[in-house]
C-alpha cells in the first residue's frame, strides 16, 4: 500500500512537471515492470518535456485531474480534435503516450490497447494492474483522447469531422446512426470496478456494461461489413436484427456471432473460461483462428456455451438465466463458484481490494445471492455461514 501511495504522489509531481529525473525514472520503471508497452529511454523523455514544463501551473494541474479523473464536469464536448479544452495527448509526442499510458494503467485494471490491421478482426493487448484507482467511466476517441464521462452531466459524442455522433446523459450514450464517413472510427467505453453503463449503438443494439469492463466499437457500421465490436469483461447484449449484417463480439481468442438476439457474456481477462448465456435467438460460437461454420456450435435459448482459453474448446448446459443477467438488477449471485472467484467478483462489483489469507478455501465452491447489499452484509454472511474472520480498513478487506 504504501508504494501505490508513493506512486500516485509521484504522478501528480509528474503532472506538475515537479520530476526530477530519479523520480521519472521511478515512475517509468514502475510502469515497465506492469505492461507490455515499450518507454522511452528517460534521457530522450527528459530532453523532450521542455514544452510540457513551460505549462503553466493551472494547465498542468487540468492535466493532473484528467489523470486522476477526480474532475466532475457537468456539461461538455467530447471531440476528437479543433477544441481548447486541455487533454493528455497534446503537448508533445512523448507527454502525450507517457502521460496517455499513466491514465490508462488508472483509469481500469484490464485496459486494451487495440491495433487497427486490414484484417477484420484486431489484435489485444492488456494490462493487468493491480491497483484500481480511478472511479469514473472514461471514452477513448478515434484519435486516442481520453475523456471522463460525469455521472451526472451531459455531452456530445463529436467525430473527426466536427459531426455529433452521439450524446452521453448520465450512465448512457446513444450514437445517432447517421452516416458521416466511409471509414471505420472506434470508440473504446471503460467501465471501472463500482460501476455500469449502457449504450445504444448506431444500429440500435443496446449493451449494458458491468463493472470492470471494456468495449470497442465503431461508431458507425457501415453498408456491406460485419458488425464487429470488441470485448472485455461483462455485458448483456440486446442485438437489433440485420440478416444482411451479421453481428459479432470478439472475447479474446472466442468469436461469438449472431443475427438478432439477446445474451450475456462473460470474458473478464484473469477468468479460464469465457461463457455466453443465450436468453433468446441464436448465437454461433467459434475461436477466432477459425473461420464461421453454419450451425457448427450453435447455442439455444436457456443454454451456456462455455469456453476454456486453455484447452481451447467450447461445451454447453442447460441454466437458469436470470442468474446470469441478474447483475443488471443489483443482484450478486454466486452459484457453485470457488472463493477465489467469489472475491474477484466482490472486488469488481464494490471496488475493493480483497486479501484472502486463508487459502485452504480458495477453491472450495459456495452458492448465495444478494441484491443491493453492502460489502459488509455479504462479508458478514460468510463469517456466519462459513466460519471466516476479517477485517475492514477504508477499501482493502482482509480474510485471516
Amino acid at each position: 500500500m504504501s508504494q501505490n501511495k508513493d506512486i500516485k504522489a509521484l504522478l501528480e509531481k509528474f503532472a506538475l512537471s515537479q520530476c526530477n529525473e530519479e523520480e521519472t525514472e521511478r515512475l517509468i520503471g514502475y510502469l515497465k515492470m506492469r505492461s507490455s508497452v515499450d518507454f522511452p529511454e528517460v534521457e530522450d523523455l527528459i530532453g523532450q518535456m521542455n514544452a510540457f514544463k513551460k505549462m503553466d501551473t493551472s494547465s498542468a494541474d487540468e492535466i493532473f485531474q484528467r489523470i486522476m479523473a477526480y474532475n466532475k464536469e457537468g456539461h461538455k464536448k467530447i471531440k476528437s480534435k479543433g477544441h481548447r479544452k486541455m487533454s493528455f495527448l497534446k503537448y508533445s509526442a512523448v507527454a502525450a503516450g507517457f502521460i496517455g499510458v499513466i491514465a490508462i494503467t488508472y483509469i481500469n485494471r484490464s485496459q486494451y490497447i487495440f491495433n487497427n490491421s486490414k484484417k477484420t478482426s484486431v489484435a489485444l493487448d492488456t494490462f493487468n494492474i493491480n491497483e484500481q484507482k480511478v472511479e469514473v467511466v472514461t471514452l477513448q476517441l478515434q484519435n486516442g483522447n481520453i475523456e471522463v464521462i460525469s455521472d451526472d452531466g451531459t455531452s456530445e459524442v463529436i467525430d473527426e469531422k466536427g459531426n455529433i455522433v452521439g450524446k452521453q446523459k448520465g450512465n448512457q450514450i446513444v450514437y445517432n446512426g447517421k452516416a458521416t464517413t466511409k471509414n471505420l472510427e472506434y470508440n473504446i467505453l471503460v467501465v471501472p470496478f463500482g460501476k455500469n453503463f449502457e449504450l445504444l449503438l448506431s444500429d440500435g443494439t443496446t449493451v449494458h456494461l458491468n463493472a470492470g469492463t471494456s468495449l470497442k466499437y465503431p461508431v458507425q457500421f457501415l453498408p456491406g461489413m460485419e458488425r464487429q465490436v470488441f470485448l472485455m469483461g461483462e455485458a448483456f447484449f440486446d442485438v437489433s436484427k440485420d440478416l444482411e449484417h451479421p453481428f459479432i463480439i470478439n472475447s479474446g481468442d472466442l468469436n461469438i456471432r449472431v443475427l438478432g438476439t439477446k445474451f450475456n457474456v462473460t470474458a473478464y481477462g484473469e477468468d479460464e473460461v469465457t461463457e455466453v448465456v443465450l436468453i433468446e435467438g441464436s448465437v454461433g460460437l467459434y475461436n477466432e483462428i477459425k473461420q464461421f461454420e453454419k450451425d457448427r456450435f450453435l447455442l439455444k435459448p436457456g443454454q451456456k456455451g462455455s469456453y476454456d482459453k486453455k484447452h481451447k474448446d467450447i461445451a454447453s448446459e442447460e441454466v437458469i438465466t436470470g442468474l446470469y443477467t441478474s447483475w443488471m438488477k443489483g443482484e450478486l449471485v454466486f452459484r457453485n463458484m470457488t472463493f477465489d472467484n467469489i472475491l474477484k467478483k466482490m472486488e469488481r462489483n464494490y471496488n475493493v481490494s480483497i486479501i484472502n489469507n486463508n487459502v485452504n478455501i480458495k477453491d472450495d465452491k459456495f452458492n448465495a445471492s444478494f441484491k443491493n447489499a453492502p460489502i459488509a452484509k455479504v462479508m458478514e454472511y460468510f463469517k456466519t455461514a462459513y466460519k471466516l474472520d476479517y477485517t475492514i480498513s477504508g477499501r482493502e478487506i482482509t480474510i485471516h
